[in-house]
């Protein structure tokens, strides 16, 4: 069997072994920490932030900026169906209601005019604007919309950490915004997430909420509903030395992107995915779409057969049987661009491991499903 080629594995740059082992030596094995401490003030730093707070996972952090926002029960949240599950179903953890908004083709993220839309029939307590596959999504003209409304958001960074928008950083643009560690993102924790924001009291609040709202007192006192949501010092560990190699892997990432845009450069019946003009994304996944009526799975299919592992693109959340119930609202109120990219789209190994052979294998294989000559 042919050595595995990854959709995007953990790869780690050398020196977090070194912050796991000052934890171990000083028995800093519990969620808290000098590497938890640590890894919140070196990200909010890169990020460009005022304040972070390292938790157990990115779904933990939206959860947790929900609440800071004091969404409750029969409100209304907007939410990009383009993503994963994850982006929505801390909604439902607090009793809120989902309403979902379509993208655009230009970078498909969040669209502002279904967004627009949207607040014509609903008023939410927040929107969570998805930059899907590492882009940013075009804040500032959805910030014009919800400022019409005074309504926040929350920007889910999960997967765009070294993406910029309009020279900011990705992630330090909304009200508050989140980044996942999962392994398969961009740098790891093996599992976790971060919150961040420039209002120390939400930072704050988050912190306490995340360490089960223990109150400071000597004996255990609980006056408001708490959650075990705070990283362990091992993980943070793990985070440290991997935000030490994150402008490495962004560069790698891109540099994959770039060698697939160029091996489908003579194949008309292949799109790159779009990329905006009004920042520069990290390329956490390379994806492509067919023009010519290709099954993206036939190409997933034949991938598979040679060990290489590769993905359909995100199902939007409105098409799932889960959230069917839920409001879903378009540009124009008849196509949806996030249905059309999920029939035509699916993602290609971008492991930042990859050997400039292993990425022309992969092309090689699309090409030869197309009925292009291989490389």
């Amino acid at each position: 069997m042919n050595k595995r080629i990854y959709l995007s594995s953990p790869h780690m740059g050398g020196e977090e072994q070194k912050y796991i082992a000052e934890a171990f030596d000083t028995n800093w094995i519990a969620p808290l920490g000098p590497n938890v401490d640590a890894f919140e003030r070196d990200l909010a730093e890169y990020v460009g932030v005022k304040y972070a707070a390292a938790l157990s996972s990115g779904t933990a952090a939206i959860h947790l900026a929900l609440r800071s926002l004091d969404v409750g029960l029969g409100d209304s949240v907007f939410c990009s169906s383009f993503t994963f599950s994850a982006s929505a179903n801390p909604i439902i953890y607090q009793h809120a209601l989902p309403v979902f908004i379509d993208s655009e083709p230009n970078s498909w993220n969040m669209c502002p005019k279904a967004l627009a839309n949207a607040f014509k029939r609903h008023r939410p307590k927040a929107v969570i604007v998805v930059n899907l596959y590492g882009q940013s999504a075009n804040i500032d003209e959805i910030r014009e919309v919800c400022s019409l409304y005074a309504t926040p958001i929350i920007e889910d960074a999960a997967e765009s950490l070294g993406a910029t928008y309009k020279s900011k950083k990705s992630g330090s643009i909304g009200n508050i915004g989140i980044f996942s560690f999962n392994s398969n993102k961009i740098i790891t924790t093996s599992g976790g997430g971060m919150l961040v924001c420039d209002d120390e009291n939400v930072v704050k609040k988050v912190r306490f909420w995340s360490t089960q709202s223990r109150e400071n007192v000597l004996w255990y006192e609980h006056k408001e509903l708490g959650f075990n949501y705070r990283m362990s010092n091992i993980c943070a560990g793990i985070g440290r030395g991997q935000l030490k190699v994150l402008d490495e892997r962004v560069a790698k990432k891109r540099e994959i992107f770039q060698k697939y845009a160029a091996f489908f450069a003579d194949i008309p019946e292949i799109d790159m995915a779009p990329i905006a003009d009004y920042g520069t994304p990290n390329c956490w996944l390379s994806c492509i779409t067919f023009n010519n009526g290709q099954d993206p799975f036939d190409v997933i299919e034949a991938l598979a057969e040679e060990n290489i592992e590769s993905r359909p693109i995100w199902k939007p959340l409105h098409t799932q049987p889960y959230f069917r119930r839920c409001d879903y609202f378009t540009a124009d109120g008849k196509t949806s661009v996030s249905d059309d990219i999920f029939a035509r789209g699916m993602c290609l190994p971008s492991d930042t491991k990859m050997t400039d052979d292993e990425i022309a294998t992969v092309a090689s294989i699309v090409r030869k499903v197309l009925g292009y000559n291989e490389l």
